[in-house]
C-alpha cells in the first residue's frame, strides 16, 4: 500500500472527530464513538494488529477515563461545596473589590491563575479549577470553558511540574545515541541536555505567549459580549499585554536559571503578585464603565450549562476573603507538595495505585494512582474546607449528590474518546508491517514539507495532543522522530524538538477530551463542537508563530533574513500592531450614542 493511502487512512479517525463534532455540532458522546469504531475498523483490517492488542488499548482508555471522570468530579465538588458554604459569594465580592471589569476579571483568573495551577498539576487541572470558578463569578459557562481552553497553551510545556519536558521529551529522546550526542555537545548529563532543550522551548512561549491573554479577552467580548465587538477587548491591550510579561518574563527566568520544573508555576504565582495589585489601582487599565456581560436573560442558551451556580450566602452572612479563597490556596499548596520531587509525599501517595500489567497477554499495561490523582487532592481540600467553613452536613451532602450527577454525564463522551486515542497509538506491530497511524500521518507530512519542515513541527506536536489529550504523550510519541528530521534536514535537531513540545502545548487549546472534562464540569456536555471552532484560531496562531520563527532562526544565516519563516512572524506580527493601533478609533465608534442607539 503506498504511502499517501495510508497516510489517508490514518487520518480517518481524526477527519471523523472534525467532520461530526465541529463540522455538524454533533455531541461527543455522538461523535466520539463512530471514531472509535473507525480506529478499531483500521487497525484490525488494514494495520492488522492483534484482536487482543486493540481490547487491551480499549481497557486502558477504559481505565483512563475513568481516572479523568474522578478529576472532573473533585473540582466540581469543590465548586459546589464553596457554594453550599458561602464561600463563592464572598469570592465574587473579593473579585468586585479588585475590579468589576470581566476582562480584567478573566486575566487574573484564567491567565494567571490558570497558569499557576497548570504549573502545581497539569494534565487538565487548570480547566477544571478555573473555568468553574469564573462560572461562579457571573461568566456564561460557555465564555469560561473557551477561555479555560485558550490558556492551555503557554504554560502547559512546564506544567505539573515540568512532566512534558522531564517525561515527555526526556522519554521520548532517551536513546544511547542521543546521550552520546548530548555528551558531545558538553552535556554530561541526561538532565541538563533537556533543561537546555527546555530554554529553547521557554523562549518559543515567550514569544508566543505575549498575545495570549488578549486574544482570550477579545474572544471574550466578540462572541459573549451584547456588541459582538472585538474591540471592546481589544481596548484593553496595554493592560492584557502587561499581565502577559508579568507571567512570560519571570517564567523564561526561571526556565533558564532553575530548568524546567518551575517555570509556569513561580511565572503564574509571581504574575498574580503584580497583577492584582495593579488592577485594584486601574494601572493601565481604559477609562470609562468596566465591562460586563449582557443580562443572563439575554444570553443565548448554548452559553449556558446545567451546573447552576446559586447565591448562597454564608453562615451569619458575612465571610471574609481570605477565608473564602482558602480552599483555592489549599489546592496549590497541596499540589505543589505532592508533585516536588524532594519531599517523600509524592512516593508514599503513589503506593497507593490500580496495576493491570500486560492486559491480555500484550505489552499494553495500565495504573491509576489514586491518592496521587488531582481528584483525590480536590476531595481532600473540600474536606478541609467543611471544617474551615463550619458547614453542616446536609449542605456538603448536596454538593457531593449534584456533583456526582455532573460527573457522570461526562462518562458517555470520554468513555469513547480516550478508548480511541489508546487504539490510534497503538497501532503498531500488526502483521501488516505499518508503523502506527501518528507516526504514519507524520512521516507523510514530514515528506511533503521538506526542509520547510520547522514551520509544520508544531502542527505534528499539536496533532499528538489534539488526539492523545496531552502534551507530555505528544513529545513522547514524536519527539525521536522530530529529531530524526532535523538530521535529515541538516539543521540543529534540538530546535526541531523544541518546536515539537511547543505544538504539544497548542494542541492542548483543541484537545477533545480536555474541552470534554472542561464542558463537563460546568454542564455544557453535548456542545464541544462549539468550543473548538471557537478555539481553532488561537491554536493556528499559536502553532504558525513559533514554526515561523524556528524557521528563521534556522535557515537565516543559510537564506539571509528575508525568509519564509521571518516574513510570516513580521505579517503576524504588522497585523497585530495594526489592528491594536487602529482599535481607538473602532471603540470610539462603538461607544459613540448613535452606535448604541443602532444596537439598541
Amino acid at each position: 500500500m503506498s504511502t499517501g493511502i495510508l497516510a489517508i487512512l490514518s487520518l480517518l479517525p481524526i477527519a471523523v472527530v472534525g467532520i461530526f463534532l465541529v463540522g455538524l455540532k454533533w455531541p461527543a458522546s455522538k461523535a466520539m464513538p463512530i471514531s472509535y469504531v473507525t480506529a478499531i475498523a483500521l487497525a484490525l483490517f488494514v494495520w492488522k494488529v492483534p484482536g487482543a492488542q486493540v481490547g487491551a488499548a480499549t481497557i486502558n482508555g477504559i481505565i483512563t477515563a475513568i481516572s479523568l471522570m474522578y478529576i472532573i468530579f473533585g473540582s466540581i465538588l469543590l465548586l459546589n461545596t464553596l457554594q453550599e458554604s458561602g464561600g463563592l459569594q464572598a469570592i465574587r465580592k473579593g473579585f468586585t473589590d479588585i475590579t468589576t471589569d470581566r476582562r480584567i476579571q478573566v486575566i487574573i483568573v484564567a491567565w494567571l491563575f490558570g497558569s499557576f495551577i497548570e504549573g502545581s498539576s497539569g494534565f487538565g487541572t487548570p480547566a477544571a479549577v478555573a473555568v468553574p470558578l469564573m462560572v461562579g463569578l457571573g461568566f456564561p459557562a460557555m465564555a469560561a470553558v473557551v477561555a479555560g481552553m485558550m490558556i492551555q497553551s503557554t504554560p502547559v510545556s512546564f506544567g505539573a511540574v515540568g512532566t512534558p519536558m522531564l517525561v515527555g521529551v526526556s522519554t521520548g529522546l532517551n536513546t544511547p545515541e542521543l546521550q552520546a550526542y548530548a555528551s558531545s555537545l558538553g552535556y554530561t548529563d541526561w538532565y541538563s541536555f533537556v533543561s537546555f532543550i527546555a530554554t529553547k522551548v521557554a523562549f518559543f512561549h515567550f514569544v508566543a505567549g505575549i498575545f495570549m491573554p488578549l486574544f482570550v479577552v477579545a474572544f471574550m467580548t466578540r462572541f459573549f459580549g451584547k456588541n459582538k465587538s472585538f474591540s471592546e477587548g481589544l481596548a484593553v491591550w496595554k493592560f492584557a499585554i502587561f499581565a502577559s510579561f508579568a507571567m512570560t518574563i519571570p517564567y523564561i527566568t526561571v526556565a533558564n536559571l532553575l530548568g524546567p520544573e518551575f517555570p509556569s508555576m513561580l511565572g503564574g504565582l509571581i504574575g498574580l503578585a503584580i497583577v492584582v495589585p495593579a488592577a485594584k489601582k486601574g494601572f493601565l487599565m481604559p477609562k470609562g464603565a468596566a465591562w460586563d456581560f449582557d443580562e443572563k436573560k439575554n444570553w443565548d442558551p448554548e452559553w449556558v450549562g446545567t451546573v447552576e451556580i446559586k447565591d448562597i450566602a454564608p453562615k451569619g452572612g458575612y465571610m471574609s476573603s481570605v477565608k473564602a479563597w482558602m480552599p483555592y490556596v489549599l489546592i496549590g499548596l497541596t499540589l505543589v507538595l505532592t508533585r516536588v520531587s524532594f519531599l517523600p509525599i509524592a512516593t508514599m501517595l503513589k503506593k497507593a495505585k490500580f496495576v493491570w500489567p500486560n492486559i491480555f497477554g500484550t505489552t499494553i499495561s495500565s495504573s491509576w494512582e489514586i491518592l496521587f490523582s488531582p481528584g483525590s487532592a480536590f476531595i481532600f481540600v473540600t474536606i478541609l474546607t467543611f471544617f474551615i467553613h463550619k458547614m453542616d452536613t446536609q449542605a456538603y451532602g448536596r454538593a457531593w449528590k449534584s456533583s456526582a450527577k455532573t460527573m457522570l454525564g461526562a462518562g458517555s463522551a470520554l468513555i469513547f474518546t480516550v478508548p480511541m486515542v489508546q487504539v490510534f497509538m497503538n497501532s503498531g506491530g500488526g502483521i501488516a508491517g505499518f508503523e502506527k497511524m501518528p507516526i504514519v500521518l507524520a512521516e507523510a507530512v514530514a515528506g511533503l514539507a521538506g526542509s520547510a519542515w520547522p514551520i509544520f513541527a508544531p502542527l505534528i506536536g499539536g496533532l499528538g495532543a489534539f488526539v492523545a489529550g496531552s502534551n507530555t504523550v505528544s513529545n513522547m510519541m514524536f519527539s525521536l522522530f522530530q529529531f530524526g528530521v532535523g538530521e535529515r534536514i541538516g539543521v540543529d535537531p534540538t530546535w526541531i524538538v523544541a518546536l515539537q513540545a511547543i505544538g504539544g502545548a497548542a494542541g492542548n487549546i483543541i484537545c477533545v477530551h480536555n474541552v470534554v472534562a472542561a464542558s463537563a464540569v460546568v454542564g455544557l456536555l453535548g456542545k464541544e463542537g462549539y468550543v473548538i471552532r471557537k478555539t481553532l484560531i488561537p491554536f493556528a496562531y499559536y502553532a504558525l508563530l513559533p514554526g515561523a520563527l524556528g524557521y528563521a532562526i534556522l535557515y537565516t544565516a543559510q537564506k539571509g533574513i528575508f525568509n519564509i519563516g521571518s516574513i510570516i512572524v513580521a505579517l503576524i506580527w504588522a497585523a497585530a500592531i495594526y489592528i491594536i493601533a487602529t482599535n481607538k478609533s473602532r471603540f470610539a465608534k462603538l461607544s459613540s450614542p448613535s452606535s448604541k442607539q443602532i444596537s439598541g
